[in-house]
């Protein structure tokens, strides 16, 4: 098997988690309604802040990876929902569905002919779309542990 396929293989398995740590299918998956804006005693965070805080960084780190033209949020208020709570189910499941979209396209981006994941982003101050692509798992990894946690402390986990 070529290397650049190799290497983006691993890298869309990272991307969709399942290995060393939970996927965002399975933390997500049936999350009480009633429980989505519920923040335990000492969490910094609810369900709906973490999930909207994962889709804005996403979407921020795929649009700077393939757009010049994008413009990040402002930092860090830009990063985080206004709210606690989702204003409602169907919010709540657009978030999980922009997430699992704009996770397609990083993947789809990464693995284009295309691409040449070790080239420098035109546009950027030395990033690549390699390191993009590992940095956005890794952020993704920490928060899906933190809603493994919250649904721990909620007594919704079933893992």
């Amino acid at each position: 098997m070529p290397r650049k396929r190799t290497l983006v293989d691993h890298v869309h398995e990272l991307l969709r988690g399942g290995h060393a740590h939970e996927t965002f299918e399975k933390v997500l998956a049936d999350w009480p309604a009633k429980l989505r804006g519920v923040k335990p005693q000492g969490a910094p965070h609810t369900a709906w802040q973490l999930l909207e805080h994962l889709r804005i960084c996403q979407s921020d780190i795929l649009e700077f990876s393939r757009r010049a033209d994008h413009v990040s949020p402002t930092f860090p208020d830009g990063y985080w929902p206004k709210t606690e709570a989702p204003p409602d189910a169907a919010a709540w499941d657009a978030s999980v569905a922009a997430f699992q979209a704009d996770r397609a396209e990083m993947e789809k981006l990464v693995g284009s002919p295309k691409t040449d994941p070790f080239a420098r982003i035109p546009h950027g101050d030395g990033q690549t779309v390699l390191r993009e692509a590992l940095m956005l798992a890794d952020h993704n990894a920490y928060h899906l542990g933190q809603l493994v946690l919250l649904r721990r402390l909620l007594g919704a986990w079933k893992g």
